[in-house]
């Protein structure tokens, strides 16, 4: 048990701290977005998969009733091989902080989705005010897409059930067809893909744990990683020239090519989209994602070696 405590431990702080920070600086992820947020993904969920062991494996050696619980189905060769009889003080004390960072986690994520839930409540009220629905007698239901009348050019998509994209008018005068359409593709990008969950996650687990390089790391790319994809996703099928100019007539009132750290994001993807980065081919994708979805094996790796052994 020691040994496996300790190996998930290395694992797990080489996954939270050297490695994101290596990850920061490749110039890899930009030519593919998405599979750096499979990475991404598997970094984290490594991670999280080491603490669950190790509190599993903690408090079965220093809780009896857990032990009894965890491997009541096992062999008693099975638990033997983990040598739960001697817990060192260590141990308890490190079972103890996993247990508090667990509930912590879950308190995070339970505000963020409780956060954003109130958010689109918001959103929808606002909207409704904004766009009442008609009379009785006249269709009421509403499409996938929503017009409002606004001067200010602008375009999201609104997550919920059931999701709606909404449209400015001021967008429709500003934008042109093709680029209205990659408009449109970019925001399906973003809803076809289930974004809004993936940034829900990164900004709570950085949010609750903001010292720790890769939660930080993870919210900060994510939010970059996710507008990449989508950009790809709208220049795939309707060309980067008319998604970059749509995307600058929908933001050049914010100051898109301004040096501001809040317009900066707009500035690369702009760029990006102008002199679009060559992808990573078929191998190397093919590799890059295999090789990281075997990484969050090693805590499972870890975790069952002995027991595997031990009926070996």
């Amino acid at each position: 048990m020691t040994v496996c405590l300790l190996l998930l431990s290395a694992v797990a702080l080489t996954a939270a701290l050297p490695v994101p920070r290596a990850l920061t600086r490749a110039a890899w992820p930009e030519r593919d977005p998405v599979v750096a947020l499979w990475v991404w993904q598997c970094l984290v969920a490594t991670v999280l998969l080491c603490c669950v062991a190790g509190l599993v494996l903690g408090a079965a050696a220093v809780f009896h009733t857990v032990r009894d619980r965890v491997f009541a189905p096992a062999p008693p060769a099975v638990a033997a091989a983990y040598d739960l009889s001697a817990a060192p003080v260590w141990a308890a004390v490190l079972t103890l902080l996993l247990a508090c960072g667990a509930a912590w986690t879950t308190a995070m994520l339970g505000r963020e989705l409780a956060e954003a839930r109130r958010r689109r409540g918001l959103a929808r009220a606002h909207l409704r005010e904004r766009a009442p629905d008609l009379p009785a007698g006249l269709p009421a239901a509403r499409g996938p897409m929503l017009v409002l009348e606004d001067e200010y050019p602008d375009a999201w998509w609104l997550p919920g059930h059931p999701p709606q994209l909404i449209v400015t008018t001021g967008a429709l005068h500003r934008l042109t067809g093709h680029q209205l359409d990659a408009v449109l593709a970019h925001e399906r990008g973003h809803a076809r893909a289930h974004h809004d969950w993936l940034l829900h996650l990164s900004t709570a687990l950085a949010t609750g744990f903001p010292r720790v390089p890769l939660f930080a790391h993870f919210c900060d790319q994510t939010h970059r990683l996710v507008e990449l994809a989508a950009d790809d996703t709208a220049s795939r099928r309707h060309g980067h020239l008319t998604t970059a100019l749509a995307l600058i007539e929908l933001n050049q009132h914010r100051g898109v090519l301004s040096c501001a750290s809040s317009h900066r994001l707009l500035g690369e993807r702009v760029d990006r989209l102008l002199e679009p980065p060559p992808r990573l081919d078929r191998r190397r994708r093919a590799l890059t994602t295999a090789v990281a979805a075997l990484v969050p094996l090693l805590p499972l790796l870890i975790t069952f070696a002995p027991g595997l052994t031990a009926l070996g």
